[in-house]
């Protein structure tokens, strides 16, 4: 049964949108900054896992306000969280998506040229729309088929440089990294529909939901973390390498993050492809300015993805 639509002006959309642009495109830059100064490197794992936490608290502590009193909030929590296990499971599954897609990610990067791998991963623009038309059972018009192509190849064009720019020094098996780029495509195209799929299929609270999948996404990660960097986190520390520009790094996956859901619950998924690609163009500008990147007709740049955590 469908849930009744809420009623949400233009404006607020479009104010929602702009902020997860805007904090998307911050988050690049800082990430890059992070991931490339000379001081000690973080786990990125538990930068993650502590994203997860705080994304978690903001969703509580929102539920909390929205409820209006503490009765209706700890009734909300009893009958959504701790007396349904079976939304929990269902809000597990893009959280296990996800985790899929991103060792996926880890696996196509170690044996593709990462020019190749920003070209393909692409391809997840188109796949995110054909997984809205078969999921959700919307159709999309010529124009919106051609503009989310155009989208497409326009990121492409944006993140692609010369295959020679490329040193490989390690042995690379192309088949499995193109096997393994095609099931991450298909990872973030289902996920991200998936969840809006079951953001709209009922009344439940956006917040509710969040916490729902919140849950479910710590324990993922924190297995992540055991899985990747259990040895060196035992020896260095969970919070090894962290400064205040790690913290806020973190701040901004998480607002990111509360973002984009509710773009996803009043926009759809094409929407934040949009959203995703003006956050490159800004990316891209800021890089100029900051890291002094070079754009030139002949030349193009590879920059790291816009992925809000």
């Amino acid at each position: 049964m469908a849930a009744p639509r809420e009623n949400v002006n233009l404006l607020f959309k479009l104010y929602c949108l702009a902020v997860m642009t805007l904090v998307a495109a911050t988050y690049t830059i800082a990430l890059r900054y992070t991931r490339t100064s000379d001081k000690e490197l973080y786990f990125s794992t538990t930068a993650v896992c502590i994203t997860e936490v705080i994304k978690l608290l903001l969703s509580v502590g929102i539920l909390a306000k929205e409820t209006g009193n503490l009765g209706r909030f700890k009734a909300s929590l009893r009958e959504n969280v701790l007396g349904s296990p079976k939304e929990l499971m269902k809000l597990s599954v893009p959280s296990l998506v996800y985790a899929v897609q991103n060792n996926m990610a880890f696996l196509a990067l170690s044996n593709l040229d990462a020019a190749v791998y920003q070209v393909t991963y692409q391809l997840k623009i188109p796949c995110t729309a054909l997984c809205t038309v078969l999921m959700l059972n919307r159709t999309l018009s010529k124009l919106q088929w051609i503009s989310v192509f155009m989208l497409c190849g326009g990121v492409i064009l944006v993140q692609w440089k010369p295959a020679q720019a490329t040193k490989v020094v390690v042995e690379q098996n192309p088949l499995l990294g193109f096997g393994a780029i095609a099931v991450a495509v298909l990872c973030s195209g289902f996920a991200g529909v998936y969840f809006e799929k079951v953001l709209k299929s009922s009344d439940t609270s956006l917040w509710v939901r969040n916490i729902q999948m919140y849950l479910s996404g710590i324990v993922v990660t924190l297995v992540g973390v055991y899985l990747s960097d259990g040895a060196e986190i035992k020896e260095k520390g969970f919070f090894f390498g962290y400064t205040y520009y790690v913290w806020f790094v973190i701040f901004l996956a998480s607002v990111g993050g509360l973002y984009t859901s509710i773009v996803v619950k009043y926009t759809d998924n094409i929407m934040k492809g949009f959203s995703a690609a003006a956050a490159i163009v800004l990316s891209t500008i800021a890089s100029v300015m900051l890291f002094g990147l070079q754009i030139t007709p002949g030349s193009k740049n590879v920059l790291p993805s816009c992925t809000v955590l």
